[in-house]
């Protein structure tokens, strides 16, 4: 924003030029177009827009004063309509805490602190544009995140989850993820012109807009003539139904007519599925109120197993194309069935029974 200096004559002396705020343009007539601007005039990757522009929807629902859906109802549901000025609301910073620790009561802390963190930096934006004056989030404090040990899937899990009786296009899909230890969305933008069967790789648009390989193993080239029938070009992994109008062009197939596969939808889908063996010990019909695994557990998983297996540190930065070796901590942990044979193998009954 513009800071312009004004001076204030009277028949006393001068006073102190105070300041005026000019914004640099309009405000946008609601908050939804609000995050628009800001996430092409804030120069957000597009690999992160898709994460930035979800966690800004729900702060939408919470700015206007109301609680966010959660579960099942979030899907499809119609963020509320107002004004960004409206952030400047006096009473809004007393509401939104109540909200916020409602839904932080609801959610693990990571994601938590993940959604405040890009809440204020979208606000923070929206102050240097002068379209509002404060930040109701001023009171909200990040929630403590203990580590997580468990988010490397077990073998048998992994097995497991291989067993489950779902269509070819997951199947294709989630192998693809465990094989690679790639993204999900890396792989969901995914061409069918992008890949190289005869060499199990493939050519993705990876984090930051970069062209990278990835590389995956038999199980995922077994199943992918199946899954692309015959398709030279378009969208790998795709909907079942006709994309609706005012698809982009670029994620509709050109020969079947049907649309990309959304990030959102393929998590949904892998979460459903894997309830019950997120869950081994809960009742059927207990399991809607209980969550699945998420599509990174694959990533994880593969790399985590990769590291126990051996896997030199260079090559587990080239197959995570990470930048840095600090960033594979999280993975080079061994996982908890690593440890049982560990355990196993250096128990000295066992040895003396051998």
């Amino acid at each position: 924003m513009a800071i312009e200096p004004v001076t204030e004559l009277g028949s006393g002396p001068l006073r102190v030029p105070r300041a005026r705020v000019v914004p640099l343009s309009a405000p946008p007539s609601s908050y939804t177009a609000a995050v628009e601007r800001y996430l092409t005039g804030a120069g957000i990757a597009k690999s992160s827009a898709r994460i930035y522009r979800i966690s800004l929807t729900t702060w939408g629902w919470m700015l206007a004063g109301e609680p966010a859906p959660t579960g099942p109802a979030r899907r499809g549901a119609k963020p509320p309509v107002f004004p960004v000025t409206a952030v400047d609301d006096p009473a809004l910073p007393e509401v939104l805490a109540e909200l916020a620790a409602a839904r932080a009561d609801e959610m693990d802390a990571d994601t938590v602190n993940r959604e405040l963190s890009i809440a204020r930096k979208a606000i923070g934006w929206w102050q240097r544009q002068g379209w509002i004056g404060s930040d109701p989030t001023i009171g909200i404090e990040r929630r403590p995140a203990p580590p997580d040990r468990t988010k490397a899937l077990a073998e048998n899990q992994i097995t497991a989850l291989w067993r489950l009786d779902v269509p070819l296009r997951e199947k294709t899909f989630w192998k693809m993820l465990y094989e690679s230890a790639s993204r999900a969305d890396e792989v969901l933008r995914l061409n069918a012109e992008d890949l190289y069967p005869q060499d199990k790789r493939g050519k993705i648009t990876a984090k930051g807009g970069a062209t990278e390989w990835i590389h995956w193993q038999s199980g995922t080239a077994q199943l992918l003539p199946r899954l692309i029938a015959r398709r030279t070009r378009g969208p790998l992994f795709l909907t079942d139904r006709k994309a609706p109008a005012g698809t982009p062009t670029l994620d509709v197939c050109p020969e079947t007519g049907r649309a990309r596969l959304s990030y959102r939808r393929a998590e949904e889908i892998f979460e459903e599925n894997t309830r019950l063996l997120a869950n081994p010990l809960a009742q059927p019909e207990d399991i809607e109120n209980l969550d699945g695994w998420t599509l990174h557990r694959l990533r994880h998983s593969a790399l985590t197993h990769d590291a126990e297996n051996g896997t030199s540190t260079p090559m587990l930065l080239a197959r995570s194309r990470h930048a840095s070796v600090r960033s594979l901590e999280r993975y080079a942990r061994p996982g908890v069935d690593a440890v049982a044979r560990h355990v196993a193998e250096h128990d000295p009954a066992a040895r003396r029974r051998g």
